[in-house]
C-alpha cells in the first residue's frame, strides 16, 4: 500500500520537474476549479496534486499536475493504488495499464507498520520512511486518466520484501531511473518492465 510520500523542494535532481509543473497553465486550474495547490515540499497525501511525468498527445516525456485518486465505479469513492498483479484485468485500470502509464517523482515514501495485537485486532504502529538503496529520487509506478478534464492517477503496488512484509502486506512499485522513460511509453509492453522493479530498500523511523 502506499498513502504517503515526501517530497524535497531544494532536491536537484526534483528541480526541473517541479518547475515545468509549476508553469502549467493546468496548474493554475486546479487551484481555480479544485482549491488544490502544487504540492512541492513536504508530505504528500491522497487527493492533493503533484508534478507527474507522462507523455504528452504526441508521445514526448513530459510533466503534468494530477490529482491523486481515481473515483471508483461506484462513484461514491476514491482508489489510490492499483495491483500490479490484477490492474490488467480490472474494468477501472486496464486501459490505463495499456497505454496510460505514469511516473511519480518521490524523495521516498512512508508507510505504517501494521500487527496483530493480542485481541487479534490489527493495530498501527511505527511510521516509516522508505526508499530504494542508493537513490536519492524514488520513481513511483503509476497509472493515469483523465475524470472530467483534469489528469488524476493512482499508485501501483506490488507484494513486498522479506524485510518489508515485517511493516505491511504491499509495497509501491519502484524503477531505476533508466527504466523510466519505458515505464511511460504507451509503445512498451509494462509487463516486460515490471521486473526491474527494486526491492533493496532503506528503512528508517520517521517522525509523525
Amino acid at each position: 500500500m502506499c498513502t504517503r510520500y515526501a517530497l524535497e523542494k531544494d532536491l536537484p535532481e526534483l528541480k526541473d520537474i517541479f518547475e515545468i509543473a509549476l508553469r502549467s497553465s493546468l496548474t493554475s486550474k486546479f487551484v481555480d476549479t479544485h482549491a488544490r495547490p502544487l504540492i512541492t515540499d513536504g508530505e504528500v497525501r491522497p487527493t492533493d496534486t503533484v508534478p507527474v511525468i507522462a507523455p504528452n498527445a504526441k508521445g514526448i516525456k513530459s510533466v503534468f499536475p494530477m490529482q491523486w485518486g481515481f473515483l471508483a465505479r461506484d462513484g461514491k469513492r476514491s482508489l489510490f493504488n492499483a495491483r500490479v498483479e490484477s490492474a490488467m484485468k480490472k474494468p477501472t485500470f486496464k486501459d490505463a495499464w495499456k497505454s496510460h502509464r505514469c511516473i511519480i517523482p518521490a524523495s521516498y515514501y512512508f508507510e505504517w507498520e501494521h500487527f496483530k495485537s493480542t485481541d487479534g485486532k490489527t493495530k498501527t504502529g511505527d511510521k516509516y520512511a522508505i526508499q530504494p538503496t542508493g537513490c536519492i529520487v524514488t520513481w513511483l509506478c503509476g497509472l493515469y486518466r483523465i475524470e472530467d478534464g483534469y489528469p488524476v492517477f493512482v499508485v501501483l503496488t506490488k507484494e513486498p520484501t522479506a524485510e518489508l512484509s515485517k511493516i505491511h502486506d504491499r509495497m509501491p512499485l519502484m524503477l531505476p531511473k533508466e527504466k523510466t522513460d519505458d515505464w511511460i511509453s504507451p509503445e512498451s509492453n509494462p509487463d516486460e518492465i515490471v521486473p526491474f522493479a527494486l526491492s533493496d530498500m532503506v528503512i528508517e523511523k520517521a517522525e509523525g
